[in-house]
């Protein structure tokens, strides 16, 4: 006889979330500051850690599962770029990141974002939650 299935708690989902989609997001902001871009690849790896997650957790499929999976994956990475942008900007105020990021404003910060986007990284922003939510239904 197979062992019974382990039941998460319910609010071990949403912490699990907000850890791992942290990780990425400090990974990403890093990155992106090493690399003087976007890097918005890293919005693909966001997509799969929030699947892995969602999975790993327990959370039943379905299209909750998969509207949870976008949305996770589309905050992540608005956040990222936001962080990015604030970061670029912040330093050369001689701002800390958490400075920065409180600071600047939704119109200075989409100008920004808008300037250093590339097309391949405005095709992936837009594919990850649709992946996210492909594979986690």
């Amino acid at each position: 006889m197979p062992p019974a299935p382990r039941r998460f708690p319910r609010w071990l989902v949403p912490v699990m979330l907000v850890l791992a989609g942290g990780c990425v997001l400090v990974i990403w902001v890093a990155l992106a500051l090493y690399l003087q871009r976007q890097a918005g690849w890293m919005a693909l790896l966001a997509a799969l850690d929030v699947v892995l997650v969602l999975r790993l957790g327990g959370v039943p499929a379905g299209p909750r599962r998969a509207a949870l999976g976008a949305l996770a994956t589309g905050a992540i990475s608005a956040l990222a770029l936001w962080t990015i942008a604030a970061t670029q900007m912040g330093f050369s105020f001689g701002l800390n990141p958490w400075d920065s990021v409180l600071r600047l404003g939704a119109h200075h910060a989409w100008t920004l974002i808008s300037l250093t986007t590339t097309p391949l990284d405005a095709a992936a922003l837009v594919i990850a939650p649709l992946l996210a939510a492909w594979w986690t239904r």
